[in-house]
Order: structure tokens, then C-alpha cells, then sequence
């Protein structure tokens, strides 16, 4: 089974790449000059004023410690569950209490020689000692567990909190507290890829408020999961900037999002390890629209969703269907493609998405599918043979790999005989003997002539990125393009 807990990249500026080596500069390098253990007192001092204005932010974005768990134990660690214990206020405390007692008894003991020469080698040698001491428990707790395990109870770390307390009632924190904010709620996919990524192993998505901030004392500010949220909604931002930013949020595609209690009344399997699986409801489904994507919670997580495209809807049959890939490292398709079966109870959220709506004013569309990335289209091109609108030309450029990978051929087949203006142009990669277009969609997108269309594309992330490219060349504005990956 797939791991819950992703590595993924936390060092996305010079500085926390490479501040891990302070860490070795003073604990290892101050054995031979103590006095590199003064380098030690102005971070303390920075830190502590940071905290009352920002909270754990030194934590995510300057600790050298922080640097060397997500920098170098993070390729080592087990990456696991970080147990309780770790995470008890009474550790905190009794850590803080004991790291205090024995840094001051040194430092007491160091001006006993003041005035000697070795005064500032003895007061240096101090810090010199708790840094080596947190290199080495923290860094056999970072692989033996997880790399931010000793930030749990560091006292470094619990001294900001302390500071963050205080700044919250005496300073002007709204303007200078900046917290994991996403746009709106209503927008999140509860995926619970936030938590699954981030080095402290808290769950943002499972608390966003209703102005859609994430208020947790132990949070590091790291970004790490705006870096990686599927949705793209996610920020820092101050509260002062997530209330003017709320109200210009548009909502078109969120605001029909409700929970859909639903029967799995079909499964069928697809070429290349992909599943049909079509849900029946006997409530009232809301308002859907072609290119929208549905939610289907994940069996054994209360609150965590998996987001699929919906590749066909029957609103007064109460039929939704979605189509699912079995991804290697993919927890929720996993979970989800080896636990539900036909019959079983299921809950869905939705329906949500606007990035593959389609604009009603086109006279030219151009779809760009690659891999499961056909699914969204499927309804979106039977809501133009059946409605047809002044749309003139309908084109969809479909690449796989392989021949035997195309999905809902037949379906496509179908359409383009019933619908005139569609034109369909399967693309295969890696197959000379195929007999229509050979290489990537990019290939063909060269050759299109694209004036005037609007494009909607939907595939894996590097199909994706290779025609953004392509697009940028061909110098595509950028408003005729919408996208998103599968």
C-alpha cells in the first residue's frame, strides 16, 4: 500500500537549501572553535522577535536545522507517522524547561572566567554543545520517523509559540501574519495532499476557517503545500490580505458543491490498469456541467476526497460516472480501486471545476487529451452534438502511447459520425506501425491551425507542460487557452 506521508521537495530558495551547513559549522566545527557557538545568540535573538510577529516562520523558511532535516534526512528518513509523544505539550514543556536549565547553567558557569581569556571560548562552547545535541537526537528521530520530528518539541521552536502568543495580543499580527490561506473553501478538493506533504504532519485542508485561513500554532509556514496543492488555491497570505482578497474570488463552477450520498452500480475495466465506475443516487443531483469533476471519498479516510473528471451524467437518472487510473504512487486511486466494488456505498462531493467548461460563445474549439485526460471531454462533446450552438468546427487531438491505450474509442467513433463538425485525430508515440498520426500532440498542434480557437486541454502534467510550451512559441494568447492535469 502506498505510504500516506509524500517526500517531496521543502527547499525552494538558496537559503534552505543550504543553511544546514550552519548547523555543521557550529556543532561540529565549534568542538574545535567554541567560539562559533556565538553565531548562535543572534539567531536566538532573531527568531524570538520574529515569532511575535510571524509565529514559526523562522522555523520553515531560515532554521539551519530545518534546513538539514528537509535538505538532507528527508532523502534517508522512514517518512512515517510521527508518534505521539513527540507531539505532547508536556514534552514541549519538559524539554524547554530542561534545554533552559542546562544552557543557563553553562552560560553561568562560563562568567565564572570573565575577564579570561577563555570566557567567550567557555560561552561559546555552550551553544556549541545543544546545537551538536539537537544535530544528533534530531537527526536520529528524523530517520527513524520523519525529518521535522524534533521540531514537535523543540525549544527553539516552542519559544516562538510563546512569542506568537504574545504578539497576537499586544502587536498588529493581521498585517504581518502570514498564514496558509486558501481562496475559498468551497474550492478545496479535501485531497488531503497538504497534509500528506507537509514536514510537521498537520492537516490544513481539515481546518481551513471560513475565511478560508489555517490558524495552527505549529504550522512552519514552510509553503510546502502551496508548492504542491492540486487545486492551486492555497497562499500565504496575511489575514488583512485574505479578507480583501475573498469577495474577488470567483466562484463560477463552486457554488452547486454538495454532498451526494451515491451506490457504486457498475464497475468496468478499461485498457491499461483504468476502471469505469458509475455511481447511482435517488437524491436530487445538482446542476452539472460538461468538463466539471466530482469527488469520491477515499475508503478508510472520513475526510479525505479524490478528485476525478466526470466522464458522463444523466441528471434525471441520478447517474454520475467517472473514470479511474490505478496511479503506481497514487494513494487515493489505489485505496480507492482496490476497496470499492459494485454495490457499495460511496459519498461524493461536487460537482466542482471551471478550467474545462466550455465557453457557449466558441465557434472554434480545439481539445488537446492525453492518457485518462480524455474523460472530461466525453461530455463535453456529447453536450455539443446534442445541443448544437454556432459552433463551426470541433477538433480533438488525442495522444496515448500506444494504440491499445485509447480510451472510449468506440464512444469517440460514434460521435464523429453523428456530429459533423467534430473532427477526431488520434496520436500514437511509440508505435511506427500505427496508421494515423505518430509522435506527440504537440507534433500535431504544430501543424493545426489554431487562429481564433479556444482550447481546453486535459493530460498528464508533462503533456501539459511540453504544449504550454508549444503554445507560447506559436505565440497562443493566453486567454484562449484552458487546461488543467489529470
Amino acid at each position: 500500500m502506498t505510504k500516506f506521508h509524500i517526500k517531496t521537495n521543502r527547499t525552494f530558495t538558496f537559503l534552505r537549501r543550504n543553511a544546514w551547513l550552519f548547523t555543521i559549522l557550529v556543532a561540529i566545527g565549534g568542538l574545535f572553535q567554541p567560539r562559533l557557538g556565538l553565531l548562535v545568540i543572534p539567531v536566538i535573538l532573531a527568531l524570538t522577535l520574529m515569532s511575535i510577529f510571524r509565529g514559526r516562520y523562522w522555523c520553515g523558511n531560515f532554521c539551519p536545522h530545518g534546513s538539514l532535516y528537509d535538505r538532507i534526512s528527508l532523502r534517508f528518513s522512514r517518512n512515517t507517522h510521527i508518534p505521539e509523544i513527540f507531539r505532547s505539550r508536556i514534552l514541549r514543556l519538559a524539554f524547554f524547561v530542561f534545554f533552559g536549565f542546562m544552557l543557563t547553567r553553562k552560560i553561568i558557569s562560563a562568567f565564572s572566567a570573565l575577564g579570561s581569556a577563555s570566557f567567550y571560548d567557555r560561552l561559546g562552547f555552550g551553544f556549541v554543545a545543544s546545537y551538536l545535541m539537537v544535530l544528533i537526537l534530531g537527526g536520529i528521530l528524523s530517520i527513524l520517523f520523519a525529518p521535522r520530528t524534533w521540531c514537535h518539541f523543540c525549544p527553539m521552536g516552542f519559544l516562538q509559540t510563546l512569542g506568537y502568543r504574545l504578539g497576537r495580543k499586544v502587536a498588529p499580527v493581521t498585517r504581518t501574519d502570514a498564514r496558509i490561506t486558501a481562496l475559498n473553501p468551497l474550492m478545496c478538493h479535501q485531497c488531503g495532499k497538504c497534509a500528506r506533504v507537509c514536514p510537521m504532519q498537520l492537516s490544513p485542508y481539515q481546518e481551513f476557517r471560513g475565511d478560508g485561513q489555517f490558524d495552527h500554532e505549529k504550522c512552519i509556514r514552510c509553503s510546502t503545500c502551496v508548492e504542491n496543492c492540486p487545486a492551486g488555491i492555497l497562499s500565504l497570505s496575511t489575514p488583512d490580505a485574505a479578507r480583501q482578497q475573498a469577495p474577488l474570488t470567483d466562484l463560477t463552477g463552486y457554488r452547486h458543491r454538495t454532498t451526494i450520498a451515491a451506490v457504486i452500480r457498475d464497475v468496468r475495466s478499461l485498457p491499461g490498469d483504468v476502471m469505469e465506475y458509475t455511481f447511482h443516487t435517488e437524491e436530487k443531483l445538482p446542476p452539472i456541467e460538461a468538463g466539471q469533476f466530482i469527488l469520491v471519498r477515499v475508503p478508510g479516510e472520513a475526510s479525505m476526497f479524490r478528485a476525478f473528471s466526470i466522464s458522463s451524467f444523466d441528471r434525471a437518472a441520478g447517474m454520475i460516472r467517472v473514470t479511474i487510473k490505478k496511479a503506481p504512487m497514487g494513494y487515493g486511486s489505489t485505496r480507492i480501486t482496490e476497496s470499492y466494488r459494485a454495490g457499495d456505498p460511496v459519498e461524493l462531493q461536487g460537482p466542482m471545476g471551471r478550467e474545462l467548461v466550455m465557453d457557449k460563445n466558441s465557434r472554434r474549439l480545439v481539445l488537446v487529451a492525453g492518457g485518462l485526460g480524455i474523460t472530461p471531454f466525453l461530455p463535453i462533446l456529447e453536450d455539443l452534438k446534442n445541443h448544437p450552438r454556432q459552433v463551426e468546427q470541433v477538433t480533438l487531438i488525442y495522444g496515448v502511447n500506444r494504440s491499445g491505450e485509447f480510451l472510449y474509442q468506440d464512444e469517440l467513433e460514434g460521435i464523429r459520425k453523428e456530429y459533423p463538425a467534430f473532427h477526431f485525430v488520434p496520436v500514437v508515440a511509440f508505435e511506427p506501425e500505427f496508421p494515423g498520426e505518430k509522435g506527440f500532440v504537440t507534433d500535431v498542434l504544430k501543424k493545426t491551425d489554431l487562429n481564433g480557437a479556444q482550447i481546453y486541454m486535459c493530460g498528464p502534467l508533462p503533456m501539459v507542460s511540453a504544449t504550454l510550451k508549444v503554445f507560447r512559441q506559436m505565440e497562443i494568447p493566453e486567454e484562449s487557452i484552458r487546461y488543467e492535469s489529470a
